[in-house]
């Protein structure tokens, strides 16, 4: 794992920001904690820019240029097992159509995820696309092992009862909690806390996004209300979400105008919450972004960031 030079404002790195390294169990998984005060490039379902997005394609270009951590969602199939996938529905990204859990491993194995993508964007079309197949996570961990960092989210928990259990369980197989392998994000905190109630030492993102309310469009909200919106947002607000998170994930902007700031980014830092921006594809955002100190991007194309961070 390359080691970035873009690093947190001093004022993370004082202990008292670092509360949940104190809970690490193993060397390995504190050292991932600490890593988190440098810049992470995390590519969002995999190199999805360059190739079908979710696919062994896009998560194998994403790993070959050495990025920090490989973005996805994990669903559950009818029967039960846990696929890598983000829609809840299979129409845009496959040959099939209707929800993603009526259907059993076998017959979304039977989908073609790639074509979709060629014939999207012909510019970056390829063959070797065609007739992707829909990944499980036990396939994605035996494919890159602890030679990757994963970035996991519990993808619509309420569509997919039992997925925390499911996932927890596959994180515990495959050795990647000790191992300082994974971070499981979530917009919906009741799923981080039954993660947490799985196994306390699974490192948590919290996930927001902030836009207008429909009764005051000059007034942010979360969409969860998980926390205010960023006007108002204390400290407080920020340590209650470090309680049982290491981190948090945000939109930078709505509409194309910017819901957080420096001074938000600066304030969740200081309450031991490193900041995350989804999902910047632009180079001048992205070098906006780093200027405002956050503390990683989630990003389609991670070779723009790269370029940027080494």
């Amino acid at each position: 794992m390359k080691q970035l030079t873009k690093t947190l404002p001093v004022a993370l790195l004082t202990a008292a920001a670092f509360p949940a390294i104190g809970h690490a169990s193993t060397p390995a998984l504190e050292e991932q904690l600490a890593e988190l005060q440098h810049f992470q490039v995390i590519a969002h379902r995999g190199a999805s820019g360059h190739a079908p997005e979710s696919t062994m394609a896009a998560f194998e270009m994403a790993h070959e240029w050495d990025v920090d951590y490989l973005e996805l969602d994990a669903q559950l199939s009818s029967d039960g097992e846990v696929v890598v996938f983000h829609d809840d529905t299979i129409d845009r990204t496959s040959d099939g159509e209707g929800a993603i859990n009526d259907y059993t491993l076998e017959e979304l194995k039977a989908l073609d995820t790639g074509t979709w993508f060629n014939e999207a964007n012909p510019d970056s079309a390829s063959d070797d696309f065609a007739g992707a197949k829909m990944l499980t996570l036990d396939e994605l961990f035996e494919r890159f092992g602890h030679d990757a960092r994963y970035y996991i989210e519990t993808k619509s928990p309420q569509l997919n009862p039992g997925l925390e259990e499911a996932l927890v369980e596959k994180l515990e197989e495959h050795d990647m909690i000790e191992n300082g392998r994974v971070l499981v994000q979530s917009f919906e905190q009741d799923s981080l806390l039954k993660v947490q109630e799985l196994n306390d030492d699974v490192p948590l993102i919290q996930l927001v996004w902030y836009y207008p309310s429909e009764e005051d469009n000059s007034k942010l909200v979360e969409w969860t209300n998980v926390t205010p919106g960023t006007s108002e947002i204390t400290d407080e607000d920020f340590q209650a979400v470090a309680d049982y998170a290491v981190g948090i994930g945000t939109n930078y902007l709505y509409d194309g105008q910017p819901v957080i700031d420096a001074d938000f980014i600066q304030q969740a830092q200081e309450n031991g919450l490193p900041v995350h921006v989804y999902t910047i594809n632009e180079t001048e955002e992205m070098e906006r972004l780093m200027d405002m100190g956050v503390n990683g991007l989630f990003t389609n194309y991670p070779d723009r960031l790269l370029e940027l961070v080494e």
